[in-house]
């Protein structure tokens, strides 16, 4: 049975290459009726950081990523924590002493360790820390994606496993941990691609099976370089506070790095847990496009129920719009469409609490031929007919109904009339919704007022 895991480190918010890490391990043993791990490699004492692991819990869950072993929230974490394990890791270091694959060493952390190499040192009396032997020869790897490597074993160094503190090294009870969990695929960023060889000889020196490796192409920014936390493009929690949707992200990132087999681009996560496998990651880095999940956010908006929609955007209006005599559901209906993310709720609806100061050649319309004088002559006779529409009736069709015999009594386009509506409702030249939806956002009273100052302007 295929068995994959996710490995991160409690030192901070949840980074968008994580994210994807735990993403296709998990999509991968979904597909494959396998096993989805999660470990806590807490070893780093000087980086942890104690609410990350809420943090990690937290994330995982509003991705919908849901591991089938690991550490539980309260508190049971039984063996996939680390730091649970400390004595694990220095009885293996020291079988592979017995086995002639690694040695004491006594010099200062940054030291070169010839001396305790050739030394062949007994356990010391003081401080010491356990390195690996690298034996000479070459080391060859197969990976999924990036195909058979080879590397001179004089390139590799001798990695520290046990640290002087008696702490195990990451690049150590990475190893042994996926040993003992029963790891059968190992997905991580092409950033370990280096230290591969040096995982091998340790799983050869204990003769235990060596997993398959599956290493993810890098995430790139736009100009070339790392996301960064400065930019606000690193973290996951940094899109959520931009008013991106979890499912949007989770989509978009799945996307990076990997190819869909029909070419689609909007997927659910049980629709991904069934198409996503190996067979379409690519070599290549990836690009993170703002503007491209900016546009897939605005598609989950627009594939969402009003009744849906509704409940998301509502601390969004309220922070955007303080007024209370307002349809705040005809408000919500009216932006849904119209924006990419939450955030820009406030922006596009910058009118509704405050009208704009506008002249008259805010009317001015030469694609409708609506100037100043046909606004203020449209805008005079529907005022009267507005104020004597019945306010029991205000809602969008009767709304329109009536906006659009109007016109014909008139004899003029439904533009003719709708434009100067439109412009006397929001003062700007371009807002989130047209005549008929502004006017139900607004209500008849105040509908007139705002006919009636533009009026005045004109």
């Amino acid at each position: 049975m295929m068995r994959t895991r996710f490995a991160p480190s409690p030192t901070g918010f949840m980074h968008i290459g994580n994210l994807r890490t735990a993403l296709f391990g998990y999509l991968l043993a979904r597909r494959m009726g396998g096993v989805f791990a999660l470990r806590i490699e807490d070893t780093d004492i000087g980086r942890y950081v104690p609410e990350a692991l809420d943090k990690i819990y937290e994330t995982l869950k509003i991705a919908g990523i849901k591991h089938d072993e690991g550490p539980d929230i309260g508190g049971n974490y039984g063996p996939y924590v680390q730091s649970e394990r400390k004595d694990s890791y220095l009885k293996q270091a020291e079988a592979l002493i017995e086995l002639g694959a690694a040695y004491y060493c006594i010099c200062a952390p940054g030291e070169e360790a010839c001396n305790c190499r050739a030394a062949g040192l007994a356990r010391p009396e003081g401080p010491y820390a356990i390195r690996q032997l690298i034996p000479p020869g070459q080391t060859t790897f197969s990976d999924l994606v990036y195909g058979e490597i080879t590397v001179e074993n004089s390139e590799l160094e001798d990695q520290v496993l046990i640290k002087q503190d008696g702490m195990p090294t990451y690049n150590f009870a990475n190893v042994v941990d996926d040993h003992f969990m029963a790891i059968t695929h190992v997905l991580r960023g092409s950033e370990y691609l280096p230290s591969t060889p040096k995982y091998n000889l340790l799983y050869e020196a204990f003769g235990w099976p060596i997993p398959t490796y599956v290493h993810l192409p890098l995430i790139l920014s736009a100009d070339g370089g790392k996301l960064s936390k400065r930019r606000g493009d690193a973290f996951f929690e940094d899109f959520l506070e931009k008013g991106f949707l979890p499912e949007a992200i989770v989509n978009y990132i799945v996307l990076l790095g990997w190819s869909p087999p029909d070419n689609r681009e909007i997927y659910t996560l049980a629709e991904l847990e069934q198409v996503f496998g190996i067979e379409g990651l690519s070599k290549a880095p990836s690009t993170f496009d703002l503007a491209k999940l900016k546009w897939m956010n605005g598609e989950y908006f627009k594939a969402m129920s009003g009744k849906n929609f509704e409940p998301l955007a509502a601390p969004y209006l309220a922070a955007a719009v303080k007024r209370e005599d307002i349809n705040r559901s005809a408000l919500s209906l009216m932006v849904k469409d119209r924006i990419a993310t939450l955030l820009e709720i406030r922006e596009i609806l910058d009118f509704i609490d405050v009208l704009p100061e506008y002249g008259a050649d805010l009317f001015m319309n030469k694609k409708n031929k609506s100037t100043p004088e046909t606004a203020k002559d449209m805008l005079s006779k529907l005022l009267p007919e507005m104020e004597a529409f019945p306010a029991e009736n205000w809602e969008s069709g009767a709304i329109y109904k009536f906006l659009t015999d109007f016109a014909e009594a008139q004899g003029v386009k439904n533009s003719l009339v709708l434009w100067p509506i439109r412009c006397a409702l929001s003062g700007k030249e371009s807002s989130p919704g047209g005549a008929t939806e502004l006017l139900n956002v607004f209500g008849k009273n105040e509908s007139v007022a705002r006919i009636k100052q533009a009026l005045e302007v004109l």
